[in-house]
């Protein structure tokens, strides 16, 4: 191994260690019994602000050795620039955590996900401009696009049994294992060999696909392929810089594969639309009161109005902002994807499964590719190695344009 790629090697292995506690989601995420006590209230006509008591964190040691990560990095190598820019977004998460339950989270999500008044790629429209455009037409045409699947529920153990064998013909044996959580707030979780469902809860058949493609092919997939880096093993890792690439990829994954129906996209855009009714002052009742008045279910409208005050106050003016980076990421990765079709260059679309990394990282990663430092991906989509992605590109055009998705690419 080179000096240089050694030296950063070294480096890489001491982040890995060094942010194995930052556990964003995780440590920012709400007790189990929170609904049940918010829903109660809401039964009685008596709806009380949730009070959360957030852990008392402390990442000084870690914060420190991250600074010297940092430092001993080289800006003009590759390595070196990843190795940086992953500090500095794992040294913010960390500093969000140690301020829970203050409206400081709010400055650090900014920092790391941004705001719903940010514009799209190639300074396009405002990412909830964006949100708005898909509610529009969601609005419109959503009682005329739902399938007739979606009115069909499917429990969550009948769920966890489909997407198992779904799972297992995929990789050809138990790779990734699903599992029923009753503590979960969220209907659905997924790591690098596990994905979790809310026990109780009630999924479609679109959920066991979308769950599919963009829960187990694209976040678990990446975190599998993560980890055959021998050299850079932190791809395995969820990054917060990553957030935006890893979010836009597994939404485009649904797109290209039928995975997602209009209802889907209304509800990833109500939630920027959501974001940015917190941060102009709107409490966690209003915006639950919200999601209500969209059509969702007392349950639905508390988890969705949850994933808004995730670490912060819940009296208004604060927000946790990741869920800005779906769409922004989705418009980023289908340029991405659209680009490198028109360049003859579609292994860099292949390359963006081999770990968890952003669009720059996978073109400032080609010589390392090529040079065999890091490995391709061992697992990819059938939809991205099939015909070198090309049919999937083709489908993808043809829902764009139905959706008008093009008018908001950053070369549409």
């Amino acid at each position: 191994m080179q000096p240089d790629i050694a030296h950063h090697a070294a480096l890489d292995e001491r982040l890995v260690k060094a942010v194995r506690g930052i556990k964003l989601l995780s440590l920012a995420s709400w007790p189990a019994d929170a609904q049940s006590r918010f829903l109660a209230g809401v039964a009685r006509g008596q709806p009380a602000l949730p009070a959360i008591e957030y852990p008392r964190l402390d990442f000084g040691d870690a914060r420190r050795e991250l600074a010297a990560i940092a430092a001993a990095a080289d800006p003009d190598h590759p390595l070196g620039c990843y190795l940086r820019d992953s500090v500095r977004s794992w040294d913010i998460a960390a500093q969000l955590l140690e301020s829970l339950g203050t409206p400081t989270v709010t400055t650090h999500s900014v920092a790391l996900f941004g705001t719903p008044e940010a514009c799209l790629p190639g300074d396009g429209p405002t990412t909830r401009e964006a949100a708005g455009h898909f509610i529009a037409i969601a609005n419109d045409l959503d009682h005329e696009l739902l399938a007739p699947e979606e009115h069909v529920p499917v429990s969550a153990t009948a769920l966890q049994l489909q997407l198992q064998a779904d799972l297992d013909e995929f990789f050809d044996g138990r790779v990734i294992t699903v599992e029923l959580d009753p503590t979960l707030i969220a209907k659905a979780a997924a790591g690098a060999t596990r994905i979790r469902l809310r026990h109780g809860a009630a999924f479609s058949d679109y959920d066991r696909r979308q769950l599919l493609q963009h829960e187990a092919l694209v976040h678990s997939l990446t975190a599998l392929n993560g980890r055959e880096q021998t050299v850079l093993p932190s791809l395995a890792l969820a990054s917060p810089r990553v957030t935006a690439t890893q979010e836009g990829l597994a939404t485009f994954a649904e797109q290209i594969t039928g995975s997602i129906d209009i209802e889907r996209m209304k509800r990833i855009s109500l939630r920027i639309e959501a974001v940015a009714m917190a941060l102009a002052g709107a409490d966690f009742i209003q915006v639950f009161d919200y999601f209500r008045d969209q059509g969702q279910s007392a349950a639905e409208s508390f988890s969705s109005a949850q994933r808004v005050f995730r670490g912060v106050p819940t009296a208004g003016g604060s927000a946790f902002t990741k869920d800005t980076v779906y769409l922004r990421g989705l418009i980023g990765v289908h340029t991405f994807f659209r680009r490198s079709l028109q360049q003859d260059r579609l292994r860099l679309c292949r390359r963006l499964f081999a770990g968890k990394m952003t669009l720059e990282d996978v073109t400032a990663f080609e010589p390392l590719f090529e040079d065999g430092v890091l490995a391709p991906p061992r697992w990819l989509p059938r939809w991205v190695s099939r015909a070198n992605g090309l049919a999937g590109v083709l489908a993808f055009s043809l829902f764009a344009n139905r959706i008008r998705l093009d008018k908001l690419s950053a070369d549409g």
